[in-house]
C-alpha cells in the first residue's frame, strides 16, 4: 500500500514538473506602454528598442495623431542596470509645447515604475513591465476593442484612426490611396426568409470573401450591419477600380448555404451581391472623413443605379458612370 502511494506521488510530482512552465522568456517581464486614452485606446506598444520617440511627426516611433502633441514630444529610454541586471525605463520630455505628465506632474526627465500614467497632449498611457502572459491577454484586450466581434474585422471607430494615419503617411510621401465602401444588396431579405442567425453567418462569409479579394497590406472594415469599408495602399483610381471588381465579382460568385440544423430552408442555397463606391486620394478629397463620405455617396449612386455595381466618385477620372462589367440578367 505504502510502495503503491509513494508510486503514485512520484507520478504527480512527474506530472506537474512535466507541466510547469519552465521557459523564462515567458515569465521575463518587457517594458510596455498601454494606451487608456486617445485614438491608440487599447494598444499595446512595447518598448523593443532601447529608444523610442513619441509625437506628431511621421518619423515618430510612436505617431499620435493629436493636435496637442508637439512633433517630437517625448523620448523613451530602455537599459539594463548595472547593478540589480534589471530593465530599466526613462522618460524624457523633448522641449514640447504642452509638457509630459507623469502621475499628473510635468516631468524634464523621469525613471518609470510599473503603474506609472503618462500623458501626452490628449494621450494618456500606462507604463507596465509585463511578461509574456501578461503581453498575450492585453493583445486579446486590444483585438476585442478594435476589432467587430461577429468578423473579425475593424470596428469603424478603429477603420478611421487607421484611415487618418494612412491619409498623413500618403500626404507625407506624395502617394495615393482609394477608399471603398460596400454594401450588400437586398440584404434584409436574407434575415426575413432564413432568419437572423443566417444573416450573421452570411456576414462573417462575406468579412471573409471581402478580405481575401483584398491585398495583404490593405486594411477591411466592417461599418455596420451588411456595410463594409477598406482602404487601399499606393492604390490610384484605376487600381482601386480593380480591386473593387474583384470583391465585387467574388461575391457574386460564391455560394452561401442555409446550414443552421433544423432551420425550415436547411442545406438550401443562396446567392448575394454587392455595390461598392470609390473615392481617391488625393483627386477627390485629401481628408479622411471626407472621402469616406464621397465613396458612400458613390456607393448610393451604385444602389440607385441598379445595385451589383461599381461607382466612382468622380466618374470623369476613373470612367465608370456605365457598369465595369455586363449587367447579369436579374
Amino acid at each position: 500500500m505504502t510502495s503503491s502511494k509513494n508510486e503514485d506521488e512520484t507520478a504527480l510530482t512527474q506530472v506537474r514538473s512535466d507541466s510547469e512552465i519552465t521557459d523564462l522568456s515567458r515569465t521575463e517581464r518587457r517594458p510596455v506602454l498601454v494606451s487608456l486614452k486617445g485614438e491608440l485606446i487599447g494598444t499595446q506598444i512595447p518598448l523593443e528598442r532601447d529608444v523610442v520617440i513619441l509625437g506628431r511627426a511621421l518619423e515618430a516611433d510612436v505617431r499620435l495623431n493629436d493636435s496637442k502633441a508637439s512633433r517630437l514630444h517625448a523620448r523613451m529610454n530602455v537599459e539594463v542596470d548595472k547593478s540589480s541586471g534589471e530593465i530599466v525605463s526613462r522618460i524624457t520630455d523633448l522641449g514640447s509645447t504642452n509638457g509630459t505628465l507623469v502621475n499628473g506632474k510635468s516631468v524634464t526627465e523621469a525613471l518609470l515604475r510599473h503603474g506609472d500614467k503618462i500623458i501626452i497632449g490628449d494621450h494618456l498611457f500606462r507604463f507596465d513591465m509585463l511578461d509574456e502572459i501578461d503581453r498575450e491577454f492585453q493583445q486579446q484586450i486590444h483585438r476585442l476593442i478594435g476589432h467587430d466581434d461577429l468578423t473579425g474585422l475593424l470596428t469603424s471607430k478603429s477603420f478611421f484612426s487607421e484611415l487618418r494615419r494612412e491619409a498623413a503617411r500618403a500626404e507625407h510621401e506624395s502617394s495615393p490611396f482609394c477608399v471603398l465602401m460596400m454594401d450588400i444588396d437586398h440584404f434584409k431579405n436574407v434575415n426575413d426568409t432564413y432568419g437572423h442567425l443566417v444573416g450573421n453567418h452570411a456576414v462573417e462569409e462575406l468579412a471573409v470573401i471581402i478580405k481575401a479579394a483584398l491585398r495583404s497590406g490593405d486594411v477591411a472594415s466592417r461599418f455596420g450591419g451588411e456595410e463594409f469599408a477598406a482602404f487601399l495602399l499606393d492604390a490610384d483610381y484605376a487600381q482601386g477600380l480593380v480591386a473593387a471588381e474583384r470583391v465585387r465579382l467574388a461575391v457574386e460568385q460564391h455560394t452561401f448555404l442555409v446550414a443552421r440544423q433544423g432551420a425550415p430552408a436547411a442545406g438550401e442555397e443562396f446567392h448575394l451581391t454587392i455595390s461598392v463606391g470609390v473615392a481617391s486620394y488625393p483627386d477627390d478629397a485629401k481628408d479622411p472623413i471626407e472621402l469616406v463620405e464621397l465613396a458612400d455617396s458613390a456607393l448610393y449612386r451604385a444602389k440607385r443605379n441598379g445595385r451589383n455595381l461599381i461607382c466612382a466618385y468622380r466618374p470623369s477620372l476613373a470612367a465608370t458612370e456605365k457598369p465595369l462589367r455586363p449587367r447579369s440578367e436579374g
